[in-house]
C-alpha cells in the first residue's frame, strides 16, 4: 500500500492506515490543503472537480468536495468527466483551481487528486512545495456556518468539450463525416466510454465500444501500451475497421491501431498530429526528453524549431510558452494544442488524427508510414541505499563530455546513432534508462553501454 504527496497532488492505493495510504484522513487534509492555498492565491472562489470511472472515485469525490465548501469555496461538480474537460471548465468558469480524482493509467486500487491552478493546468513545482508545505503545518482555517461554500452538478461540461474541438479550424467535420469511418473505442471501463463515443457522434463514425461499462474494474492494464490493447487490435481486424483508439482512464493519454491491425504506436500520436498541424500553421514544438526525436524531424521539415523539456506536463508546457510552441506534448499518447488549451487532450487528438487522414485520404497505416522509424528501449536500474543518482549522472556526464549534453532532467545524452537519458525516479529507488536508436539492436547496444558504464563506475 502506498501514499505519495508530491508538488503535483496527492496519489495512493485506497485503504490502510492513515498517512501511509490514501486515506479519509489524506483526502481532508489535502482537500483542505489545497483549498486554503486557493484562497490566499486567488480573488475567486470558486472549484472545479471531476473524476474518472474508478470504483472509489464518488466516495473520494463526496470527501473532498464537502471538506473544500467548509473551508468557503464553491465547488462546481462534472462529476465523471475528462482531465482536459476538467481544465478547460477551470478557465472558462474564472475558477480558482480544480481537482481530477484519477491516478490516470494506475490500477484500480489507487486514486489521486490532480491540482489545477486558474489558468485549468497543472499547479508549478513552485505552488507544489508551497501547498505541501501547508499540508505539513496543518495551520488551515475553516469558513463560518454562514460562510460554507456551495454546491453546483455541470452535466453539459464534455459536450461543450466537444463543441470547443469542432469549431477548431483544424478539425474538418463535414470531410470526416464524408468518410464514415468505422471505429473500434476501447475506453478500459472509465469515462473514455462518454467522451469518446460523444465525439465520434458528432464527426458522424460508426464505432463499438470494448470495455464500455463505466465501473473502474480495467478490463486489463489501463495504460495504452501495445501490449495491453492485444483485444482492441483483434476487434479491428474481426470487424474490418478503419482504427483503433484507446484512452487512458482520464482520457488525457491516446494511442491507435491501424486498420491492418498493428499498433501505430503511442510515441507517433504526436508525431503525426504535430506533422498534420505543421502543415496548416507552420511553428515550434515541444516534447520532453524521452519522447521520440521523430518529432524533431518532423519539426524541422517544416521549417520550425524544435525543443525538449523536463518530463512532466507542467514542464512541457512551460517551454510550449516560452518557446511560442503551435503543437506539443509527451511521447506518452499526450497532445498539447495550445489553440484549445495548454494540457494533454485525447479528444482533441482523435479528432486532428482524423481530419488527417480525412485530408490525406489515406488508411493509418500509410500515413506512419510517412515517418522516420526509431526504436526505443526503456531499462532501469535500481540503486542501493546510501548511493548518489545526482553524483553517479555526473561522473557519466563527465565520461560522454564530448557529445552533445543536457542535464536540465537527469542526463540525456545526444549521439550519432540515437540518444540515451538517464533520470531517477522520483517515486522508487531505481535510475530509469531511456534508449533510443534507427535500430532495436543499437538501442538495446546504448542502454547495455551505459548499464555497464553504471556498473563501472559503482565497482570504482
Amino acid at each position: 500500500m502506498t501514499l505519495i504527496k508530491s508538488i503535483s497532488g496527492i496519489r495512493g492505493t485506497i485503504g490502510g492506515k492513515a498517512g501511509q495510504n490514501l486515506t479519509p484522513q489524506d483526502l481532508v487534509e489535502s482537500a483542505a490543503a489545497f483549498g486554503y492555498w486557493c484562497l490566499a492565491n486567488s480573488p475567486h472562489k470558486t472549484i472545479v472537480v471531476g473524476r474518472d470511472g474508478r470504483i472509489s472515485g464518488e466516495m473520494v469525490s463526496q470527501l473532498v468536495v464537502q471538506t473544500l465548501r467548509l473551508s468557503g469555496l464553491n465547488v462546481i461538480d462534472l462529476g465523471l468527466s475528462t482531465t482536459p474537460t476538467v481544465e478547460m471548465i477551470v478557465q472558462e468558469e474564472a475558477a480558482a483551481g480544480g481537482i481530477i480524482f484519477t491516478a490516470s493509467h494506475n490500477p484500480m486500487q489507487w486514486n489521486a487528486l490532480k491540482f489545477l491552478n486558474e489558468k485549468g493546468e497543472f499547479i508549478s513545482a513552485a505552488d507544489g512545495k508551497a501547498l505541501l508545505r501547508i499540508l505539513a503545518d496543518g495551520a488551515i482555517e475553516y469558513a463560518d456556518v454562514k460562510s460554507i461554500g456551495t454546491y453546483e452538478v455541470r452535466t453539459d461540461a464534455i459536450q461543450h468539450h466537444i463543441d470547443k474541438i469542432l469549431a477548431l479550424p483544424t478539425v474538418h467535420t463535414e470531410l470526416i463525416r464524408s468518410k464514415k469511418y468505422k471505429i473500434v473505442v476501447d475506453p478500459v471501463n472509465s469515462t473514455g466510454a462518454i467522451a469518446v463515443p460523444a465525439l465520434l457522434d458528432a464527426l458522424g463514425c460508426k464505432y463499438s465500444v470494448l470495455n464500455g461499462e463505466i465501473n473502474g474494474r480495467f478490463a486489463h492494464n489501463p495504460e495504452p501500451l501495445e501490449e495491453n490493447l492485444t483485444s482492441l487490435m483483434q476487434a479491428v481486424l474481426k470487424e474490418k475497421a478503419d482504427l483503433g483508439i484507446a484512452v487512458d482512464p482520464d482520457v488525457d493519454r491516446l494511442a491507435f491501431i491501424q486498420e491492418d491491425g498493428a499498433y501505430f504506436g503511442e510515441e507517433y500520436t504526436l508525431v503525426a498530429i504535430a506533422d498534420y498541424i505543421l502543415q496548416k500553421t507552420p511553428g515550434n514544438t515541444v516534447s520532453n526528453l524521452s519522447s521520440t526525436r521523430a518529432l524533431r524531424d518532423v519539426t524541422l521539415k517544416h521549417g520550425g524549431k524544435y525543443s525538449a523539456s523536463a518530463v512532466g506536463e507542467v514542464n512541457v508546457v512551460e517551454m510550449m510558452k516560452s518557446e511560442k510552441a503551435v503543437i506539443g506534448g509527451e511521447g506518452n499518447g499526450g497532445i498539447i494544442l495550445p489553440a484549445l488549451h495548454y494540457g494533454r487532450d485525447a479528444l482533441v487528438g482523435i479528432a486532428l488524427f482524423l481530419s488527417y487522414l480525412a485530408e490525406s485520404d489515406s488508411r493509418a497505416s500509410v500515413l506512419r508510414g510517412k515517418f522516420p522509424t526509431y526504436f526505443m528501449s526503456k531499462n532501469k536500474i535500481e540503486l542501493e541505499s546510501g548511493i548518489n543518482p545526482d553524483h553517479l549522472l555526473e561522473k557519466l556526464a563527465q565520461k560522454y563530455s564530448q557529445e552533445q549534453l543536457n542535464q536540465i532532467d537527469g542526463l540525456k545524452i545526444d549521439l550519432e546513432d540515437g540518444w540515451i537519458h538517464l533520470r531517477r525516479s522520483n517515486t522508487e529507488p531505481v535510475l530509469r534508462i531511456y534508449t533510443e536508436s534507427t535500430s532495436e539492436v543499437i538501442a538495446e547496444h546504448l542502454a547495455n553501454k551505459i548499464k555497464a558504464d553504471i556498473y563501472e563506475l559503482l565497482k570504482g
